[in-house]
């Protein structure tokens, strides 16, 4: 019988906020901050905002004036090679303990790591592991990091984007059984990787506003909507 696999997929949170904040040495959940270039005036997208700022309620990719006038904030500049460095930095950290064969590189501030074979190696739990890695991401770059932790690669995503939110220790878990109990009721459906607005609503065209629906569901109908797009998405 094959072992059950373990799949991590961790986010440098608010990834070039919080660069620029420990690029000045503070603290990205006790900051004000914001990446945007003013020069392009106040419809100027915010390419990210600080944590703490989310916590105000400010919307992230906002635009400058969309940001309420009460909230006092530091401008930080775009600058993407020193995002990279960062980037590069973090997955130094993860090639320490992990070969680069079980890491993929999502995007610039999230990747997806196959840790099966390193629980064993290393004694921990997946959590127990997660958290070593997080932690010494903190310790040497000062950049907060989320997991969803999952048994296959859609789970530790999901775990991410939805169940982590609500972890203390921004750890967050899913296996099968745990979807069905916690998720198959979700609303909205768009928070749900690769489910957008526009999916959303040819979705509810047939009466589909959660994932047990999406479950039920005719397949043909689902592919007859979307075509390929209708294929399980990552699963193994």
């Amino acid at each position: 019988m094959e072992k059950q696999r373990i799949y991590f997929c961790i986010d440098a949170k608010s990834f070039f906020a919080s660069v620029e904040c420990a690029e000045r040495g503070l603290n990205p959940f006790e900051t004000n901050l914001v990446v945007a270039d003013p020069s392009r005036g106040s419809g100027a997208i915010c390419l990210a905002i600080s944590p703490k700022m989310k916590a105000l309620g400010v919307k992230n990719r906002c635009r400058i004036f969309e940001i309420p006038r009460n909230i006092k904030y530091i401008t930080a500049l775009p600058r993407m090679k020193k995002y990279i460095e960062y980037a590069a930095d973090i997955y130094s950290i993860y090639l320490k303990y992990i070969d680069k064969r079980d890491i993929h590189v999502y995007s610039i501030d999230e990747s997806f790591i196959d840790a099966t074979d390193y629980l064993k190696i290393y004694k921990k739990t997946p959590k127990e592991f997660a958290k070593m890695l997080i932690d010494e991401i903190a310790e040497k770059t000062m950049i907060p990091s989320t997991v969803g932790i999952g048994t296959n690669l859609y789970l530790a995503k999901i775990a991410l984007d939805i169940i982590s939110k609500k972890c203390s220790d921004r750890i967050g878990y899913l296996d099968e059984k745990l979807y069905r109990n916690l998720l198959w009721n979700h609303t909205p459906i768009t928070d749900f990787w690769q489910v957008a607005k526009g999916i959303a609503r040819r979705l509810e065209k047939y009466g589909i506003y959660d994932m047990q629906c999406v479950a039920n569901c005719s397949p043909d109908r689902l592919y007859k909507e979307f075509g390929i797009n209708a294929e399980p998405p990552y699963l193994s």
